[in-house]
């Protein structure tokens, strides 16, 4: 990157979390293959992040590349009001396929916090066709869904990245987080914050909705599985729909196809996206019941109200579809537990360096809390110096790696991590 082009960027282009005044520092990749990232000036970076829990099979796959370029030959979009494509079908016989049978109805759309939003809308929606009024969500503290206006308002107003827009949201309810770990015995208490929340406001809950297992960029905690049974036990007791948020979790990040089945229990709406595609095109679906789906298609206005520009884009259809034959042929489950076992090998250990809190591992997810929250421009360039690329956030270091990642690359990243641990300019005091 020469300096006029950095310049421009720092002065016009707004990256994720970034400040137009005082930016983060960006680092031009010119090209990615597998798991390495080229940066402009030919040294490459094992990736760590997955392009955030996307690109699960590496980055210029063959078979998805493929399926991109002959699809593209065809159409590269065509809307999708009044229209339908080969794609689209396909991918969502597969979707009703590898998902449970009772999710049978799906929307498409262009990206996981849409995906939110249309569940949230769903739910609005299947109780005003039942005329009762029901506007208030149920979720739990901790929590993230997404950066979109009403997924904001279902995430933890208070330790989220968006409390500074509280006061112009709806007031949902927020139960404490669970305090069991995935590992841990299970504590009846753990639940008792939900049950009252639960109780007491049933006639005003349209639906819960949490993400399943594994708490995000709330913490990076993971939850006991009894912990969601117990969620799904009191929806059905009230009658509530259960919303589950697999956005980050699905397509065998965690070990199971989707986190929730670590609980062996199923949702009424379910959102799914990043790695649908393999992260190589944006997409996500929003999966529900035929009861909700026939409730809002009875309702006043005859059909559910939404429809993106982009919904169901042909070219995200196909290379989903391709994405999810690779899933089928299984080898991601190899893939994920050799990941684990390498996480439970390297990173483990490092739970007994002083400025480390905590270190949790499930699936291909390695997360090291530490002591300090950390600075990121000052680590990410030392990661990058390193020749690793590994993006933290507060007091977070985690790795979401492709799950083809190679042994010595996967300890590669964990010995980097190790170094910085033990440079306190790296972290705020």
């Amino acid at each position: 990157m020469n300096k006029s082009d950095l310049m421009f960027d720092q002065q016009h282009i707004w990256h994720p979390y970034s400040s137009m005044i005082n930016p983060l520092p960006c680092y031009l990749i010119k090209s990615a293959k597998g798991i390495f990232l080229t940066l402009d000036d030919g040294r490459q970076l094992i990736d760590g992040m997955s392009s955030w829990w996307s690109v699960i099979h590496g980055y210029n796959h063959p078979r998805l590349n493929r399926a991109l370029k002959t699809q593209i030959s065809r159409m590269s979009h065509v809307m999708f009001g009044g229209i339908t494509h080969y794609p689209a079908i396909s991918l969502c016989r597969k979707l009703i396929k590898i998902t449970p049978k009772i999710l049978s109805c799906i929307f498409l759309s262009d990206s996981g916090s849409v995906a939110i939003e249309v569940a949230i809308k769903m739910a609005l929606q299947y109780w005003k066709a039942l005329n009762k009024n029901r506007t208030t969500f149920l979720t739990i503290k901790n929590g993230y869904h997404g950066d979109t206006f009403s997924a904001v308002s279902l995430s933890d107003p208070m330790s989220s990245f968006h409390n500074l827009y509280c006061d112009f949201f709806p007031k949902n309810l927020f139960s404490d987080a669970p305090k069991c770990s995935f590992y841990s015995k299970w504590d009846e208490q753990d639940i008792h914050s939900f049950n009252y929340l639960i109780e007491k406001n049933k006639d005003i809950i349209a639906a819960v909705i949490l993400e399943p297992i594994v708490q995000g960029i709330g913490g990076m905690n993971f939850y006991h599985p009894m912990f969601l049974r117990k969620i799904r036990t009191l929806c059905t007791e009230f009658n509530i729909p259960l919303i589950l948020d697999e956005i980050a979790t699905g397509f065998g990040r965690t070990g199971k196809f989707f986190a929730f089945e670590y609980s062996r229990i199923v949702p009424d709406i379910l959102c799914i996206g990043k790695a649908m595609t393999g992260g190589m095109i944006t997409l996500s679906a929003t999966l529900t019941t035929r009861k909700i789906a026939e409730t809002i298609s009875s309702s006043a206005s005859g059909c559910f109200m939404h429809g993106p520009t982009f919904m169901a884009n042909p070219l995200a259809c196909a290379v989903a579809n391709e994405n999810i034959a690779i899933l089928q042929e299984k080898s991601w489950k190899k893939q994920v537990k050799n990941i684990e076992k390498y996480f439970n090998l390297f990173l483990s250990p490092l739970l007994n360096h002083p400025n480390v809190k905590d270190i949790r591992i499930l699936g291909a997810i390695g997360v090291i809390e530490c002591m300090r929250n950390i600075n990121i421009a000052r680590i990410q360039d030392f990661f990058v110096k390193k020749g690793v690329w590994i993006r933290p956030f507060h007091n977070i270091i985690y790795l979401v790696p492709s799950y083809i990642i190679d042994k010595s690359s996967l300890k590669r990243l964990i010995h980097v991590i190790s170094i910085a641990l033990n440079y306190k300019h790296l972290f705020i005091e």
